[in-house]
């Protein structure tokens, strides 16, 4: 876990998940993709240790929202957001 990880924590949930919540972790799914460094994998944003604190949220509102993989895949096409 990153050390801003250890201080700052996991970001909260909203108290239920909105349709505005599900494009917001969409995007945060596209945005924040992992990338190869050579101490292993990095956010393609802000190069925190991968999945960062935004992924992780982004996938706890689409898990909470009960979307599978595909589904989530199918979204980040159809939204028509740039996946690196």
């Amino acid at each position: 876990m990153d050390p801003i990880d250890e201080v700052l924590g996991e970001l909260p949930m909203p108290p239920y998940v909105t349709a505005e919540d599900v494009g917001f972790a969409v995007k945060a799914l596209a945005v924040r993709v992992a990338e190869q460094w050579p101490e292993g994998p990095r956010c393609g944003n802000d190069r925190a240790p991968h999945p960062c604190r935004l992924h992780r949220w982004g996938r706890r509102v689409l898990d909470r929202r009960g979307l599978s993989d595909r589904q989530v895949q199918a979204l980040i096409a159809e939204r028509g957001v740039p996946q690196s």
